[in-house]
């Protein structure tokens, strides 16, 4: 069996079963230790440049609409490696390459692998992907030892906002800069688990452009900052697109110091595991009397009012 994943999301949770020896072929944004190990075969012509959010945020629009992808497939490697299964996705067309552009590279191949499409809309939906995905690998007992720890993690949290009968803080998640986009898909859920509520989010859908005014007058008090693609430092050189604006000091969570950058990864690539250090993170965030930060996911967040870096972030 030779697989292909063109989603860093399950990419990571090929890893997190231990099923990477299935794994053949990845893409240029998926982790690390897949980078080091498989070779790329989906890549993107904005890949190594450094645009701001605004120029991307063009360059995506103008595309779009122009009906062109920005992500290709590297197809004499896809003929070598002779793939039988394809794990893709149609949730953004902006985030990743699409199962559209991920066909027209397969219709050429001699062998006709197996497409898998991959739409989560909510949480519930990431955890039955990972079932999706070691079930078409032959490996679906896998996904239920995997589901079975990380649910256990989750079910402290809420044990724990139970018992201390913590009320649920109104806050805000932006998946992007400028323009504000609010969080949706499975974010709203990520929210709800670590105790908070986020008025602004649109559960089980496509996050939206949301005009500053509307960001005032809902006046969260937990602002979390995490660009879709971007790493803490990337964001916080974008922040001043923000702290600049209008009525930016009269916000509550600036007001108390409760603004925070985040890496992506823990929110906008839906592989079950990162989200639910996502909703560890969250945790700690919104009610930090109850919740420390895991150790390992101190470098992925810094309080932007605060200057306070956690583990060298």
């Amino acid at each position: 069996m030779k697989a292909c994943s063109f989603l860093p999301a399950v990419t990571q949770m090929i890893y997190d079963m231990g099923l990477q020896h299935y794994l053949h072929g990845v893409t240029f944004e998926c982790p690390y230790m897949a980078l080091q190990e498989k070779p790329k075969v989906v890549r993107c012509v904005l890949e190594g440049k450094a645009y701001s959010s605004i120029e991307i945020d063009r360059i995506f629009s103008a595309s779009k609409a122009q009906g062109k992808s920005l992500y290709y497939v590297d197809e004499e490697l896809l003929q070598q490696i002779q793939p039988d299964v394809i794990f893709t996705q149609d949730v953004c067309e902006v985030c990743q390459i699409d199962t559209q552009c991920t066909a027209a590279a397969v219709a050429k191949l001699q062998k006709q692998p197996l497409i898998i499409p991959l739409t989560p809309q909510n949480l519930d939906d990431v955890y039955q992907t990972v079932v999706t995905i070691a079930t078409a690998l032959g490996e679906e007992e896998k996904a239920y030892q995997h589901l079975s720890a990380l649910q256990k993690r989750t079910d402290a949290i809420l044990n724990t906002l139970r018992i201390n009968r913590m009320p649920l803080k109104r806050v805000s998640l932006l998946e992007w800069i400028e323009p504000i986009y609010n969080c949706g898909h499975w974010i709203p859920f990520q929210v709800a688990q670590a105790g908070g509520i986020d008025m602004l989010s649109n559960p089980a859908g496509d996050s939206i452009v949301t005009p500053w005014e509307k960001m005032v007058k809902y006046n969260p008090e937990v602002l979390v900052i995490a660009p879709c693609g971007f790493d803490v430092r990337r964001s916080v050189e974008e922040v001043h697109l923000l702290s600049q604006k209008t009525e930016w000091q009269q916000l509550q969570a600036v007001q108390t110091g409760q603004v925070y950058v985040v890496d992506f990864d823990l929110f906008t690539q839906p592989s079950a595991s990162t989200l639910v250090n996502g909703i560890e993170m969250l945790a700690a965030l919104f009610h930090p009397r109850l919740f420390t930060i895991p150790g390992h996911l101190q470098h992925k967040v810094k309080n932007i009012i605060k200057q306070q870096a956690y583990a060298g972030a």
